[in-house]
């Protein structure tokens, strides 16, 4: 088992239980759009990728509306949305735990920085994070190979078996096999173990103790 220094990890569906904020949002915006889908739960699918590709993948949005869709979805989500948001338990203990074992942590999420640094801050976790790192307001820096690809650029002192990636779906693990660290795939948020399991993560948990359990060991 590798000794990691720099443990980059997910937002939404890993730290933090957002489903209520991000269903409603999307919500609001397809309202908005002229598409009413009153069950939220047919709304979790957009739980972790980038709202364009989500957009794109379930309603089909052309670019344009693609780019009303998310004015829309941020207009909610910049007033209330990001605080229906709830973390998992024991996350605080996880995170300080790590902190106190000497490990560099990392938020590493498709939402735009500046929100996840105002969620961060909102949760009051900030302090066990060194950097927040998100896609920009204007869509670039969105999927998860740039975002990490950006954190490993920033680090230019560790080498790349010193990073390891924590999220729920496949979008983080993808990015993890294509910058060429390793992972910990979590199926307490919002990918399934069948999903996760076919983009073949280094390690698959099932709680947070378990995250503990792995980045720890050698420690």
């Amino acid at each position: 088992m590798r000794t990691y220094k720099v443990i980059l990890f997910d937002l939404d569906g890993t730290l933090s239980d957002p489903k209520i904020g991000i269903t409603k949002s999307v919500q609001y915006a397809l309202h908005r759009m002229g598409v009413d889908e009153p069950d939220l739960d047919q709304l979790e699918c957009f739980i972790g990728p980038p709202l364009q590709v989500s957009f794109n993948e379930f309603y089909k949005f052309d670019e344009s509306s693609i780019r009303l869709a998310i004015e829309y979805y941020r207009e909610r989500f910049r007033e209330k949305g990001m605080f229906e948001n709830e973390l998992y338990p024991n996350i605080p203990l996880l995170l300080k735990c790590l902190k106190d074992h000497g490990f560099t942590l990392v938020v590493a999420t498709s939402k735009p920085t500046v929100f996840a640094k105002q969620i961060v801050e909102y949760f009051k976790i900030k302090p066990y994070f060194d950097l927040v790192v998100g896609s920009n307001l204007d869509g670039t820096r969105s999927s998860k190979t740039e975002i990490i690809q950006y954190i490993i650029n920033k680090y230019k002192d560790y080498g790349i078996n010193d990073f390891v990636m924590i999220g729920d779906r496949e979008h983080d693990i993808i990015g993890a096999n294509n910058t060429g660290v390793d992972s910990i795939a979590v199926t307490y948020g919002y990918g399934s173990l069948e999903e996760l399991s076919l983009v073949k993560p280094t390690y698959i948990v099932e709680s947070v103790d378990q995250i503990q359990d792995i980045l720890i060991a050698d420690k």
